[in-house]
C-alpha cells in the first residue's frame, strides 16, 4: 500500500467507525416510531392517519432548522456542534415514552427533528474536509451503511425490548423502547466531545507530515468546487434540482422505514420479537449492497447510472411488495427494495459535494439534506392516508415506487456524462 493510501485507511478507521455509530443511534432513534406503532396504535387508539403524520412531522421540525443548523456547524465547530445534537435528540427520544395522545405525539415527533436537524448533512460536510471528491462516495457510503446496521441491530433489539419489558415497572413496551434507546445517543454525543476533530489541522494523532500530505489531496481535487453566497445557494437551479431527486428518493426510504414492520406482519408473520428478527434480512443484504455499488462507482468515476439504477431497482422492489402475500417473495421483495434505495443515497451525495465548497457547501448540503427529508413527512403520512382508506399498503408502496422511478429519470436527465448537474 502506497503512503497516500495507507494515511487514508489510518483516517478512515479513526473517523469512519465513530460516525457510523452516531447514525446508527441517530437512525435508529428516528425510525424505531415504526416498531413502537405495534402496540403504542392500539394503547392509545391512533388511526393509520395519525400515526404518518406524527411519523412524518419530525421533519418539519428538521427542514426549519437544517440549514441554519449546518452554517453554525462552521462557526462552532464540529467536535461540539456533532455532541450538543446528539445529546439533545437523545434526550427528546426518550422522552417519547411520555405520548398519551396524538397532540403530545405530534409535539415530541416535532422537537425530536429540531434537535437533530444540521446531524447529517454536518457529517457530510465534515467529510469533506477529509476526503477529495474522488474518494467520497465510498466513504459516504460506509457512513451510510448505518441506516442499514441500525435496521439489522435495530429490529431484533426493538422487538425484544417491547416483548421482554413489557409490564416492567408499570411501563409498556413501547415506553421502555424510547428510553432504552434514546440513552445511547446521550452517551454516544458526550463522547464526541473529546474524539472528534474540527479539522485537519487540529488531529493531533497525524504529524505534521500526514497533515500536508492530507491538505494536499484535498487541494488536487479535479474540479473547483463553488464559492457561493448563501443568497445565491438559495437561487441555484441545480441545488434546486438536487434537492427535488433527492426528495424523491427520500420518499421511499422512509417508506420503507416507518412501514416496514408493519409490511412483514402484512405478510402473516404476528409475533413482534420474529418481525424484528425479519426486517433484520432487508437491512442486511442492503448494507452489503450499498457498499458495492458505491465502491464500483468511486472506481469507474460514473455516478448517473449507478444513481438511477440503484433508485430503479429499489422501485421495482416496492412494486413488488404490492403484489406478493407469501412470506418468502415479501422478504425477497423488501430486500430488494431496500438494497435499492439505500444504494441510490452515497453515490447522490458525490455529486453536491463535488460541486459545492466553503460557506455554499455548508449551506447547499443542508438545503438539500432538509427539502428532500419532507419527503419524510409526505411519504409515511400518505401511506398512512391510503391505508385507512384502501385498507391496504400495497396502493401507498406503488406511490413509493413511482417517486423512486421519478427520481431515478431526473438523475439522467439532469447530470451529464462527466457527472455535472446541468
Amino acid at each position: 500500500m502506497n503512503p497516500i493510501e495507507a494515511l487514508y485507511a489510518r483516517v478512515s478507521r479513526r473517523l469512519v467507525p465513530f460516525l457510523f455509530l452516531c447514525y446508527v443511534v441517530a437512525y435508529l432513534d428516528r425510525v424505531n416510531v415504526g416498531f413502537a406503532k405495534l402496540q403504542m396504535q392500539v394503547d392509545l387508539g391512533l388511526s393509520d392517519t395519525v400515526y404518518g403524520l406524527g411519523a412524518g412531522i419530525f421533519f418539519l421540525g428538521y427542514f426549519l432548522f437544517e440549514v441554519p443548523a449546518n452554517l453554525l456547524m462552521t462557526k462552532v465547530g464540529a467536535r461540539r456542534w456533532i455532541a450538543r445534537i446528539m445529546v439533545s435528540w437523545g434526550v427528546v427520544s426518550a422522552c417519547m415514552m411520555f405520548t398519551s395522545d396524538a397532540r403530545s405525539f405530534y409535539i415530541l415527533r416535532f422537537l425530536l427533528g429540531v434537535a437533530e436537524a444540521g446531524f447529517f448533512p454536518g457529517v457530510i460536510l465534515y467529510l469533506t474536509y477529509w476526503y477529495p471528491a474522488r474518494r467520497r462516495a465510498r466513504i459516504v457510503a460506509l457512513f451510510m451503511s448505518a441506516v442499514a446496521v441500525a435496521g439489522v441491530l435495530g429490529g431484533p433489539l426493538s422487538g425484544w425490548i417491547m416483548s421482554a419489558m413489557s409490564g416492567r415497572s408499570g411501563l409498556a413496551g413501547w415506553q421502555w423502547l424510547f428510553m432504552l434507546e434514546g440513552l445511547p445517543s446521550v452517551l454516544v454525543g458526550v463522547w464526541a466531545l473529546w474524539f472528534l476533530d474540527d479539522a485537519i489541522r487540529d488531529a493531533d494523532w497525524l504529524n505534521d507530515e500526514e497533515k500536508a500530505m492530507l491538505v494536499r489531496e484535498l487541494a488536487a481535487d479535479a474540479e473547483p468546487r463553488a464559492q457561493l453566497t448563501l443568497r445565491h445557494v438559495l437561487g441555484s437551479s441545480r441545488v434546486w434540482m438536487l434537492s427535488l431527486i433527492y426528495f424523491l428518493f427520500v420518499m421511499g426510504l422512509y417508506g420503507v422505514g416507518f412501514w416496514l414492520p408493519q409490511l412483514v406482519r402484512n405478510s402473516g408473520v404476528q409475533d413482534v420479537f420474529s418481525i424484528g428478527l425479519l426486517t433484520a434480512i432487508p437491512y442486511g443484504i442492503a448494507a452489503v449492497v450499498m457498499i458495492q455499488v458505491a465502491r464500483h462507482s468511486d472506481r469507474s468515476g460514473e455516478r448517473r447510472w449507478h444513481t438511477a439504477l440503484a433508485g430503479f431497482a429499489g422501485a421495482l422492489g416496492l412494486a413488488l411488495t404490492s403484489q406478493v402475500s407469501d412470506p418468502v417473495m415479501a422478504m425477497a421483495a423488501l430486500s430488494l427494495a431496500t438494497a435499492g434505495i439505500l444504494s441510490t443515497f452515497p453515490v447522490f451525495w458525490s455529486l453536491p459535494t463535488a460541486m459545492l465548497g466553503g460557506t455554499a457547501a455548508a449551506a447547499g448540503i443542508a438545503m438539500i439534506n432538509s427539502i428532500g427529508n419532507l419527503a419524510g413527512f409526505v411519504s409515511p403520512y400518505l401511506v398512512g392516508a391510503i391505508k385507512d382508506v384502501t385498507h391496504s399498503t400495497g396502493h401507498g408502496m406503488l406511490l413509493l415506487a413511482a417517486s423512486m422511478v421519478a427520481g431515478g429519470i431526473l438523475v439522467l436527465l439532469c447530470v451529464n456524462r462527466r457527472n455535472e448537474v446541468l
